[in-house]
Order: structure tokens, then C-alpha cells, then sequence
């Protein structure tokens, strides 16, 4: 019995960087998922006691009840710039944003943008699930041609409403910025990637190599009026023709 004992040991427990306070995202949600790459991370790299989150207005909100680090909250969009002025005061911390489509890709444009430009030493976690989700469902600037949302009823229409967002592609243009991939979270084998882009975002910032931004499709099953298992099914059949899965620039590799 005591040698079975000694053979014993944990293979799987939550991480430190994770608090205890159960979630508050909708049943399939992707959050909780990422949540745990995020943590998962800072805690391999050792550096949770130095690390400093921002989170933003929308379901990310609460960021700061989920994440043992020190958490500071931003207006709507505005969390690059927070971040930005948290890095270069005390460039010693390690600080990432998690923000969602709305916020990083609507009211947060301007900001998203000049903080990769100016090639800021930040790590940006940029949950892609293709509509406001606390707000109820409306149109995101990623709200896919053709999809239903509340503020787009019959259909996403590129004549009236524009077209989706691409993120990664459109900051891999710019010369401060070190590394953007875009993962999922819809499947196991999706969640290893994901795990893997997101530790190298944080590395990234450990070099100092400056930006790095990792887009995560994720599934929203009630602001789409789907089950969870239709959910994973649409973010494999639809969102990622639309926002194909890869890495769209990494300096690092050069």
C-alpha cells in the first residue's frame, strides 16, 4: 500500500493562476477554456507573481474575480492603452489584455492598432466569438455575411453592414508587431494548439520581442441559439473558413 502511494501523483489540477470563484460564462462557452490556457501559461513560465491582467467591458469583465493575479479593469476598449502605460512604468511586469470582439475590434480599433504599431512588449488574448455577447447577441465588427444577431435579424449584409474583421491579417502589416496566431477551442486538438500560441505570446513578452496577439475562435451557444455540440460544429464549418486557423506572423521565426 505505501509503495502504491509513492507511485501516486497529480496529473491534472487547477492551476495556480486560476482563483476558486466558479465562472459566470453561459453552458459552451469557450471563456472558461481560455481562461485556463491563459493561467496555465503564466504558471510555466513562473512568473504569476509579476503578471498584471487587464480586463475590459463585456463578458471578460470579470476577468479580475477568475485570474490570482493582479487585474486592473479598463473602459470599453481601452485596454491596450492601459496596458501600455502599465508595461512601460514598470516594464519588469509581465501584462496581458483578454478582450472580446466588440471590445478589441470595435470601440478599441484605434487603440488595438497604434499599441501593435508602436510594437508594444505586451501579450494581447483576443477572444473572437462573432457577436456582443453580454450585451445580448447584436452584430460584432466579426459577425460573419449571413449571420443572425439581434441588431442583424435576416442576415449579416456587406452592403449595409460592412465586412467581418479580420484581425491577424490586418495587423500583420504592421512593422512593431512580433507574433499573431489564430487558434480554437472547439475540439481537443484545437485546445493543445491554442495552449501553444498563447504560452509563446507570453514568451514572447519574457524576450521582449514587443507585440503579440493570439485571436481565439470561440463558441457563444445562447447568443447563437445553438446547443453547445452545434456551436463547436458551427465554429468548425463556418467561422473557420471565414477566419482560417494559423500563424499569421512570427518574427521570431524569421
Amino acid at each position: 500500500m505505501e509503495a502504491r502511494e509513492k507511485e501516486l501523483r497529480k496529473v491534472y489540477g487547477k492551476p495556480e493562476a486560476l482563483t476558486s470563484t466558479p465562472h459566470l460564462y453561459c453552458p459552451g462557452c469557450g471563456h472558461g477554456i481560455i481562461h485556463r490556457l491563459v493561467a496555465e501559461a503564466i504558471d510555466e513560465l513562473g512568473v504569476r507573481e509579476r503578471t498584471i491582467g487587464i480586463a475590459p467591458v463585456g463578458c471578460a469583465v470579470f476577468a479580475y474575480d477568475y485570474f490570482n493575479v493582479d487585474v486592473s479593469e479598463a473602459p470599453h476598449g481601452r485596454p491596450p492603452a492601459v496596458a501600455t502605460g502599465i508595461k512601460r512604468v514598470s516594464p519588469e511586469k509581465i501584462v496581458f489584455t483578454y478582450q472580446g470582439d466588440g471590445d478589441l475590434a470595435a470601440i478599441g480599433t484605434a487603440e488595438t492598432v497604434h499599441a501593435a504599431n508602436r510594437g508594444e512588449n505586451i501579450t494581447v488574448i483576443f477572444v473572437n466569438n462573432a457577436n456582443y455577447g453580454m450585451t445580448g447577441g447584436q452584430m460584432a465588427p466579426t459577425t460573419i455575411i449571413g449571420q443572425k444577431t439581434t441588431t442583424t435579424p435576416f442576415g449579416r449584409e456587406a452592403k449595409r453592414d460592412g465586412y467581418p474583421i479580420k484581425v491577424c491579417e490586418l495587423l500583420s502589416s504592421l512593422e512593431g508587431v512580433s507574433y499573431l496566431e489564430r487558434v480554437a477551442v472547439n475540439n481537443p486538438k484545437n485546445v493543445i494548439k491554442a495552449k501553444k500560441a498563447i504560452k509563446k505570446a507570453f514568451e514572447n513578452q519574457v524576450a521582449e520581442k514587443g507585440f503579440s496577439l493570439v485571436e481565439v475562435l470561440s463558441q457563444c451557444p445562447v447568443d447563437w441559439g445553438m446547443t453547445p455540440k452545434d456551436a463547436i460544429k458551427w465554429v468548425e464549418e463556418t467561422m473557420m473558413k471565414v477566419f482560417p486557423l494559423g500563424v499569421y506572423k512570427d518574427k521570431g521565426s524569421i
